[in-house]
């Protein structure tokens, strides 16, 4: 529990053991603000309806009203960065010591602001859709971090750890070069038991690509039913 302000506390949820600096008067971290925290570091930042679709808020206007909370006492920051999309959340200036993300840093682009969306959507769809837990998700952000300094290499969007498999997941929305996107559809297939790509419906370029791999194992999901899911949720 966190108690006097200013005061280093030891706070303990489910998912992870924090060090926060004491509540600030009249508000208290609860077990689900580190649980957001936890999220919105291990992908970089969230829109306030993934938050609620993948923490089980009951509705839109709770999980808005927590999210403002975290915003006033400066655990998280709201940032609205491109014209028709709605607000981000990062992680705010008091959260240093709750992001679990400890070792890899990263720049925020604005060309990669909608693919970064659409993972979290697919996340969504896959959480919901398939019953899986948080926890059983590995975000490219963890991913990074795994590799510690050495040298950037390429990662999934995402990868799914179910009874002793392991899936990964690519969200494509532009066609790369034809050798790289072989190279790393080769890679997935040496390093997971499965590849899941989504990809919009009108992008036969990529989908020809992979199709023509002739690697096992690669199924691919259209992003309109994946998308259309989430934003149901």
């Amino acid at each position: 529990m966190l108690r006097k302000r200013g005061e280093l506390i030891r706070y303990k949820s489910k998912k992870v053991e924090v060090l926060a600096m004491g509540a600030s008067k009249g508000f208290e971290l609860m077990e689900r603000d580190i649980e957001i925290m936890h999220l919105v570091s291990r992908f970089k930042f969230c829109l306030g309806r993934q938050i609620k679709a993948l923490l089980d808020f009951g509705c839109s206007r709770v999980c808005d009203r927590r999210l403002k909370k975290l915003v006033d006492f400066g655990y998280l920051e709201r940032r609205h960065i491109l014209y028709g999309v709605p607000s981000l959340y990062f992680l705010g200036k008091n959260s240093k010591h709750i992001g679990t993300i400890k070792y890899y840093s990263y720049k925020l682009r604005l060309d990669e602001i909608m693919h970064d969306i659409a993972v979290l959507d697919t996340a969504i769809f896959f959480v919901k859709n398939h019953g899986l837990k948080l926890d059983e998700l590995q975000s490219e952000r963890e991913l990074h971090s795994l590799d510690g300094f050495s040298h950037r290499r390429h990662q999934p969007d995402f990868v799914i750890t179910k009874d002793g498999k392991k899936t990964c997941v690519e969200v494509e929305f532009t066609p790369k070069a034809k050798d790289k996107m072989m190279t790393n559809i080769k890679r997935n297939f040496f390093k997971y038991d499965n590849q899941i790509w989504v990809v919009p419906e009108s992008e036969n370029k990529i989908r020809a690509m992979i199709e023509n791999s002739q690697i096992a194992d690669v199924m691919i999901l259209s992003w309109e039913s994946v998308a259309q899911y989430a934003r149901e949720k």
